[in-house]
């Protein structure tokens, strides 16, 4: 089959979602957009391409199918099982990084590390040491494997446990925790990824409000953490009852979308 009727056929197969035809096809025959469009008669087998446009559209996502992420002009390995990058969560590590280019931590976490974008990248950039905890197994291997891609596999300290159960003090933490309400509708590719990974509970932000009492106990200077685009205000409630003050950032959309905390009784 030319690639011309293969496209066509698998628009017609994704209905709203037919710019998914042009991207799975690029990344199934390793080519890019304009290469497709010059050589729309060339033939090839089409099986194994509409085997992932089906498996696309049964709710299967774009990472999952190549297992690999795009995040910061950098490609990540990623898995089913493991939270998918964000573009918003750049904000957060934009953030981050400036937070650590003025100040010089000593004890560094990250909550929840997924696939070990945030500290990656802050190890390879900045050459920090930090130590980084998920619940999830399957994101420990992921992020174990993108460190030592990078090179930074001895500067992480990757924990397989509950942030709750470590005793070591921190001075600054950072996190992209699971914010969404539990009765909040997701479509079908988001539900694909793992739910203790998106779902924060009843009230979407009570893991956000763990971390920030958390953060308190372990006397940190600063806090950093992504959050829902509609908690800015419980959460300048919460940050202030524990003794946080807090700086909020929006994504281009303009919605709230991250904040940074000083402690205030350092």
């Amino acid at each position: 089959m030319i690639i011309k009727e293969a496209i066509k056929q698998a628009k017609s197969k994704l209905l709203n979602h037919k710019d998914e035809a042009i991207f799975i096809l690029c990344e199934y025959l390793k080519k890019d957009k304009t290469w497709l469009f010059l050589n729309q008669n060339f033939d090839f087998d089409p099986k194994n391409y509409f085997d992932l446009i089906d498996r696309f559209s049964k709710g299967e996502p774009f990472e999952y199918l190549f297992k690999k992420a795009n995040f910061w002009g950098l490609e990540f390995k990623i898995n089913k099982g493991v939270l998918i990058p964000r573009y918003d969560t750049e904000i957060l590590l934009t953030q981050i990084l400036n937070l650590c280019k003025t100040y010089q931590f000593q004890n560094i976490l990250e909550i929840g590390f997924g696939s070990g974008i945030l500290s990656i990248i802050l190890a390879k950039e900045l050459g920090i040491d930090i130590t980084a905890c998920d619940i999830n197994s399957k994101a420990l291997e992921i992020a174990k494997e993108n460190a030592k891609i990078y090179g930074v596999e001895k500067q992480i300290n990757f924990k397989l446990c509950d942030f709750n159960s470590l005793k070591d003090n921190y001075d600054f933490i950072f996190s992209n925790p699971p914010y969404i309400k539990n009765s909040y509708p997701i479509d079908i590719w988001v539900q694909s990824e793992p739910k203790e990974a998106l779902f924060g509970g009843e009230k979407g932000y009570e893991i956000l409000e763990k971390i920030i009492q958390f953060s308190k106990s372990k006397k940190v200077k600063f806090l950093a953490c992504e959050f829902g685009y509609d908690q800015k205000e419980i959460l300048n409630k919460i940050l202030n009852k524990y003794d946080f003050e807090g700086l909020f950032f929006k994504d281009e959309l303009g919605y709230d979308r991250a904040f940074v905390a000083k402690f205030t009784k350092c």
